[in-house]
């Protein structure tokens, strides 16, 4: 669980979207984190506090005056434990208090005696998003560090379209993470994560390609970000958003996979090449649609780049990155293929998954992997979420950066 022992306090301001807070609240508290709801006066019009009190377990604050055990004052106690303060919704009233300096509820007051860092969600009409009061009560909660998520553009409580909706709960959670991870054990690494399965042209319409979601690459991506790490994310096409604070560079082909990952390597510290690249494309690409035609097709196949050869290449040169992992997906031999690929494309570990189990691998949740690396690690983890997986991936890159640090 990622926020496992994170303390956050989830203010709720008076909007329609205060609804959504209540998904936000049950989600932080599945990830692990211990969830404090402070509720103005107004919110409570639209959401009640016993929702948020029956998905935390814990009692939901409105009263600033209310003291509580050892005579605390809410205000302070709840200020001093956080280790982030989320806003969601933030109406245009609460930014405009936040950015004064106010404190005449016990969500301002929250907001102005804590050190840790905030998070603000605008929820409102557009008129009221579009004025420049509030343009400059954002500004300066800026410059104060404040992160902005959102808002977004769609249908609003008025029935007009336009900006001013809340940002998705997912959203706000990517946010949280990033906030979060910022000063983790990788931060100041520059990590490259390769996703997805790319796809080779036939016909307009036509391509080949594989059965990678890109969800394993994705996770990586993910779990890099908690840990404080720059992430670029080079991915082929995938039906998965991008987490949050990644740098995404989307391609097609093994082709431009090549070259988004060359480009990119000389600037990075560790990659990660999680992507299922196809190993062949049709020599010659029509440029009309195949008609099916009753004698059947040949196709004339030739070698894509071989990637991880090329960056072995470059790093015997003196180049970056400092650390490569790459990817085994077999379905036979698994050991003997994986081990082979570690030497051949001189990498400091590899992965080994047998896609053909129906529980691991392509298309689905979980993985069952063997960790293999080029000092003798042979390790074998159990099915695991692919997101446990990425996790006890970087716990070994930071062994290593450990070991090779003077």
């Amino acid at each position: 669980m990622f926020l496992h022992q994170a303390s956050i306090v989830l203010g709720v301001t008076g909007g329609i979207a205060a609804y959504k807070a209540a998904d936000l609240a049950s989600k932080l508290v599945q990830a692990g984190a211990t969830v404090d709801v402070v509720m103005t006066e107004a919110a409570t019009r639209f959401v009640g506090p016993l929702t948020f009190q029956a998905l935390t377990g814990r009692p939901v604050h409105i009263d600033p005056f209310r003291l509580l055990e050892r005579t605390e004052m809410p205000h302070l106690s709840l200020a001093q434990r956080a280790h982030l303060l989320v806003i969601a919704p933030a109406t245009a009233n609460t930014l405009a208090k936040l950015a004064h300096g106010l404190a005449d509820n016990l969500l301002c007051a929250v907001a102005l005696a804590t050190r840790a860092p905030l998070v603000l969600a605008p929820a409102m009409d557009t008129d009221m998003w579009e004025h420049p009061a509030t343009r400059e009560n954002l500004e300066v909660l800026r410059r104060r560090g404040a992160w902005i998520v959102g808002p977004g553009e769609g249908r609003l409580a008025s029935g007009r379209i336009g900006r001013g909706r809340m940002a998705e709960v997912n959203e706000i959670l990517g946010t949280i993470r990033l906030v979060l991870g910022r000063d983790g054990p990788l931060a100041g690494k520059r990590v490259l994560v390769t996703a997805g399965g790319t796809q080779e042209p036939l016909d307009p319409v036509r391509y080949l390609g594989n059965r990678s979601s890109g969800k394993m690459g994705y996770a990586l991506a993910q779990a890099a970000l908690d840990r404080g790490a720059t992430v670029t994310l080079v991915t082929a096409p995938t039906a998965l958003p991008a987490p949050v604070g990644a740098e995404r560079v989307e391609v097609r082909t093994a082709g431009e996979m090549r070259d988004a990952v060359l480009a990119a390597v000389p600037e990075c510290d560790i990659l990660v090449m999680a992507a299922a690249v196809a190993d062949f494309r049709p020599a010659e690409v029509v440029g009309q649609k195949i008609k099916k035609e009753a004698a059947g097709l040949t196709l004339r196949l030739e070698r894509t780049p071989d990637i991880l050869a090329e960056v072995a290449v470059e790093r015997e040169r003196g180049g970056r990155p400092g650390l490569v992992i790459g990817f085994a997906a077999e379905t036979e031999d698994l050991l003997r293929h994986a081990r082979a690929k570690l030497e051949a494309k001189r990498l400091d570990l590899i992965v080994a998954n047998d896609v053909s189990s129906p529980d691991s691998g392509f298309g689905v949740d979980t993985n069952r992997v063997i960790l293999l690396d080029r000092h003798g690690l042979e390790q074998a983890l159990p099915l695991l979420p692919k997101e446990e997986v990425a996790g006890r991936i970087w716990d070994w890159v930071e062994t290593r950066l450990g070991a090779q640090e003077p």
